[in-house]
């Protein structure tokens, strides 16, 4: 006996192949048979010819902490999401030497989200067993944090790596591979990952071949240097004969929107050399990071502390001020490229600024009466540095082209959310693909769709046998109405459900049915599937 038939589907299967017609049924959480079922189940399902595809993959997302502040997933389920992959770039709460906890919690913590509670782990392996043991709604899985690990060695410190410490890197990235991480993360927009070379980041990335790792970067910038930023990862990848995926494509700032093309140019240039080269792209035209990210580089030295400390010194900050006011050849300007009035604040800490948030800082800067840069100063001496941003950056025109890219996927890129007004992505990726770039500027169709969501980003982060219906793999499935599925969340109101999906099996568990969290929590922790490809 079947524990679950769903009946009466337009079945996507998540290869790109058109729908057909017909019926899935799933025992012991794998799918048993697909087509006309007429076997007897413990529970049958009529979708009312609604779709049914495999279960939505969030390839790119900050959920490190979230997952087990709040095992039960409530907003990506309500998205179909039934896996996500952690641990992106560079950002991650392990490896976790004591000696430094404070740099790296504070590190993460605009992006991750902070914790009341005393962090249990030292390597990524222990990290990933205390995931495994929160007993998730939904299936996880993790990158190495090329900037956890520099922090964990060298702090900080804005040079070039020893020998001695790139060897002890090399260790604890060889420690989180055989735990069964997907690869390497890099995040060369953020220190410390932005204080290293790309001849050591080559160095470092030797380790990956030997576990079949996948490089994943957010590249040193997005704005004027888009294309050498693409140029010096693509280095890095064939220098050390490795898999490379380019996180969150974009072109940055209005003089530099058209050059989403160029970028994918220079991946396809890479592709034909025979490199493994893939990208994944978020379906909005505004980002979000961390407040600190606008500053030069050499202000983020030694950690966030010191950051706050040049605030304080007027010279510091006259220098500061200098150079956020020009562009910069070594690194981008997001001020010049987007401007103060496109930098929303996201979320504050403390309770007297929370009505900055949903403002931008140039309008910040006009209720207090203060020069933009100096608001953006004070606010994060006021707040630890602890500020979330949006930022307005890019045409639409160039996220289209990169979804429609038949090399890219498409993942949240979502941040923490625990306070203030987050990003609508968090709450609205995956419905929004269906809604805005299917139905509404028919970009993709329904089947490319879903294997942009499902297959693709299985088979790209070696998740094992799920990602697409058929018998034998994991029965993580999706169940949504075509016509009526949609994304709520703005970016005045961030936090709203998305609706049109009706159910989510996890594990073979109904883990979402009509609309309602089951509180069923069968997600499990994925280890790297390297000898299994799809």
């Amino acid at each position: 006996m079947l524990d679950l038939i769903l009946k009466n589907g337009k079945i996507v299967d998540g290869s790109g192949n058109p729908w057909f017609a017909g019926d899935i049924g799933i025992k012991d959480g794998i799918i048993a048979s697909i087509g006309s079922v007429d076997q007897e189940a413990r529970e049958v399902i009529d979708v009312g010819k609604q779709i049914i595809s495999p279960g939505f993959i969030d390839g790119h997302c900050h959920s490190d902490l979230m997952i087990i502040d709040h095992p039960y997933s409530e907003i990506k389920l309500q998205q179909g999401v039934t896996a996500e992959v952690v641990g992106n770039c560079g950002l991650a709460p392990a490896p976790f030497v004591r000696s430094r906890a404070e740099l790296l919690q504070t590190y993460v913590q605009p992006v991750l989200g902070s914790t009341n509670w005393e962090w249990p782990w030292e390597t990524v392996g222990q990290y990933m067993e205390h995931v495994a043991r929160s007993n998730p709604s939904e299936h996880i899985a993790t990158y190495v944090a090329h900037g956890a690990l520099r922090i964990a060695v060298m702090g900080f410190e804005n040079r070039p790596a020893t020998k001695a410490q790139i060897d002890r890197m090399k260790e604890l990235l060889e420690e989180g591979l055989q735990a069964g991480a997907i690869g390497l993360s890099i995040g060369l927009l953020y220190a410390p990952g932005s204080y290293t070379s790309r001849e050591e980041l080559a160095e470092l990335c030797s380790v990956l071949p030997k576990y079949d790792g996948l490089l994943s970067t957010h590249i040193r910038g997005e704005g004027n240097n888009l294309l050498p930023s693409v140029q010096e990862v693509i280095w890095i990848a064939e220098k050390a004969g490795i898999s490379l995926h380019i996180s969150h494509l974009k072109a940055a700032g209005k003089a530099n929107w058209g050059k989403a093309l160029d970028a994918l140019e220079l991946v396809e240039d890479a592709r034909a050399r025979g490199m493994d080269v893939t990208v994944d792209v978020y379906p909005y035209s505004a980002g979000s990071t961390t407040l600190t990210t606008v500053l030069p580089p050499w202000v983020l030295e030694g950690g966030i502390e010191r950051t706050l400390a040049a605030f304080r010194d007027k010279q510091l900050r006259l220098r500061i001020k200098e150079e956020l006011s020009r562009e910069q050849d070594s690194w981008d300007n997001l001020v010049c490229s987007t401007g103060w009035q496109s930098i929303i604040i996201a979320s504050v800490q403390s309770d007297a600024n929370r009505h900055l948030e949903g403002r931008s800082i140039a309008e910040a800067a006009e209720l207090r009466g203060e020069h933009p840069v100096d608001c953006m100063m004070d606010l994060l001496l006021e707040e630890d540095g602890q500020i979330a941003i949006v930022y307005f950056h890019m045409s639409d025109d160039d996220v289209k082209q990169v979804i429609g890219y038949e090399k890219s996927l498409i993942a949240s890129d979502s941040l923490n959310c625990e306070t203030g007004k987050p990003h609508p992505r968090t709450y609205g990726t995956f419905p929004r693909v269906f809604a805005k770039y299917v139905r509404q500027d028919k970009v993709l169709s329904l089947e490319q769709a879903v294997r942009k969501l499902t297959s693709f980003p299985v088979q790209r982060f070696k998740l094992g046998k799920r990602g697409l219906l058929v018998p034998g793999y994991a029965a993580d499935l999706t169940v949504f109405n075509l016509d009526t599925i949609q994304d709520t969340a703005t970016f005045e109101q961030p936090r709203q459900y998305p609706t049109g999906i009706s159910h989510v099996i996890v594990g073979g568990q109904l883990t979402l049915q009509h609309g309602t969290h089951t509180h069923k929590r069968e997600g499990q922790l994925i280890r790297a599937h390297r000898c299994c490809s799809l």
